[in-house]
């Protein structure tokens, strides 16, 4: 557990969590819908680093957070801690063990943080779980890297895919954004005799998210089919090459140096 790591001294950007933007509505009896995970847009929140470390698992022992402080900050977030597990297998509920999540919450009041960045993918279950004990809102690695693809896509095209994966994230997780829902039931669990309003308005979003997916999805089939029609018709005077590699690795350099491109080639993760 670390509490020393700091921002590096880069620039703020703004940090959204989830990219879902729901409207707000009245909820039953009064109560407003819980909007907190679809709207945030905050700048340079204070983040905590969390990770489970799985036997055989490939990450640099000498730096185990370097990685993903880099995306963090990328992102906007400013990191003030760290906290990991040795763990055999993941906890099924919590991916971390119960007292290490618990170490977790008191590690965030000390530090004032109010984000928790995973360096994992975690279930809606598991998201859910964590953010009970901990009461700060959890981020996993694919939605942090989803937030700075959606912060660089710069074409229609790539914010089209980006808005895509985004839902494609969203969607299984779109009942725990709906946590209002329990404070209607007293805070029990969502069940028999608490099917109302709220219920009928989660399955209205799910609908309006299903819609919207078929709507991308068709959009950029359809400049696919536009795109490989000027590729043939370049493929017939030039030979096409691709540059693959991993984030940071230099593709960009590669590229301008190859050719006049002019493309931004700066020292950081996911630059383009």
């Amino acid at each position: 557990m670390d509490a020393g790591r700091g921002s590096r001294g880069r620039a703020p950007l703004l940090f959204g969590v989830v990219h879902l933007e729901l409207p707000a509505r009245d909820g039953p009896k009064g109560c407003l819908v819980d909007t907190s995970r679809t709207t945030i847009r905050v700048q340079s929140e204070r983040a905590v680093l969390a990770a489970v470390r799985l036997p055989g698992a490939a990450y640099d022992q000498a730096d185990p957070f370097g990685e993903l402080a880099a995306l963090a900050e990328q992102a906007g977030a400013m990191v003030v801690g760290t906290i990991d597990q040795q763990r055999e297998r993941p906890q099924a509920g919590t991916y971390m063990g119960k007292g290490k999540v618990e170490q977790l919450r008191d590690l965030c009041e000390q530090l004032d943080a109010s984000l928790v960045i995973f360096d994992h993918e975690l279930s809606p279950a598991q998201l859910g779980n964590i953010e009970k004990v901990v009461q700060r809102k959890i981020v996993d690695r694919s939605e942090l890297i989803l937030d700075i693809f959606a912060a660089r896509a710069t074409s229609h095209e790539a914010k089209l895919q980006v808005e895509l994966a985004q839902l494609e994230y969203t969607y299984p997780r779109l009942r725990a954004m709906w946590s209002h829902l329990e404070r209607i039931a007293g805070g029990a669990p969502v069940g028999i005799g608490t099917r109302g309003p709220g219920e009928q308005q989660l399955e209205i979003d799910r609908r309006l998210v299903r819609t919207k997916l078929r709507n991308l999805r068709r959009e950029l089939a359809e400049i696919q089919r536009r795109k490989s029609r000027e590729v043939r018709k370049r493929n017939r005077d030039h030979t096409t090459v691709g540059l693959v590699g991993y984030t940071n690795a230099g593709k960009s350099t590669l590229f301008n140096t190859l050719t006049a491109g002019g493309d931004n080639a700066d020292e950081s993760l996911l630059a383009t």
